[in-house]
């Protein structure tokens, strides 16, 4: 147990940010590290203009934000196979990136298109990809109930993810229309994650989709939990879904 720990504060600083990583197989290059770096800081700049996160300290953004994305990639392969196209990710209510750039950075082959309801949020993004410099990442300012419907972009991607969007009965309706057949929805969620399971077994009935895997666990330090449920698309979603803007919220499936 650390200094930090001991003392009970939430503190992950870039060693111990690169630790935690090498333990499940993720390994920054000094160029990863400096985006990572870039991105807090222009995270915090931009958040005294337009509001993306109530957490913006260095160490809990690296903990709460940064890591919390890439747990995705403990138990799900954003590798890309020998001889295939690069993986298509779809990140649906991205909000200031999360957790598809922090993903991104972490595996640059990645396609990411990020779909967010407020302009100023993808304005932002538009900008740190920039910074970034970033490739394969496109934006869109739209209602994913209205994106789910987009034949340009309906079933079209290998992966789609959510954090912290709206409840598992919700957020299937939302992300499920967007994955291709035998591609993969992956929700991160906290403590309530297991009872949210059990209430959208309907919607991924209707929806064309199975839980694959859930994984439990703890972020290090603070110790809060997370669940990540992550989902296979059997069958083609119906076309009437997603609804129209508002209705997946006010009547879940």
């Amino acid at each position: 147990m650390d200094k930090n720990e001991e003392q009970g504060c939430v503190s992950m600083n870039i060693e111990r940010f690169q630790t935690e990583l090498q333990k499940n197989d993720i390994h920054l290059t000094q160029k990863q590290l400096d985006q990572f770096e870039t991105y807090w800081k222009m995270l915090v700049k931009w958040n005294e203009k337009i509001n993306l996160t109530a957490i913006t300290e260095r160490e809990e953004v690296y903990l709460k934000h940064f890591y919390d994305s890439l747990t995705g990639a403990f138990y799900f392969p954003f590798v890309q196979k020998e001889n295939d196209p690069a993986p298509t990710l779809c990140d649906v209510g991205a909000g200031a990136g999360f957790p598809s750039i922090p993903i991104k950075i972490a595996f640059p082959h990645l396609q990411v298109t990020i779909v967010d309801s407020l302009k100023k949020r993808i304005t932002f993004l538009e900008e740190l990809a920039k910074e970034l410099q970033l490739e394969n990442v496109h934006f869109y300012h739209d209602r994913a109930e209205t994106f789910g419907q987009n034949p340009l972009h309906r079933e079209k991607y290998d992966i789609v993810t959510a954090r912290a969007v709206a409840r598992l009965s919700v957020l299937s309706e939302l992300c499920l229309p967007l994955v291709k057949k035998n591609g993969y929805f992956i929700a991160f969620k906290g403590s309530s994650g297991k009872e949210e399971l059990v209430e959208a077994q309907k919607a991924l009935s209707i929806l064309g989709a199975h839980t694959e895997n859930v994984h439990h666990f703890h972020l290090p330090i603070e110790d809060s939990e997370r669940t990540l449920l992550i989902f296979k698309k059997d069958k083609q979603t119906p076309k009437k879904y997603p609804r129209k803007p508002g209705v997946p919220s006010k009547n879940p499936l």
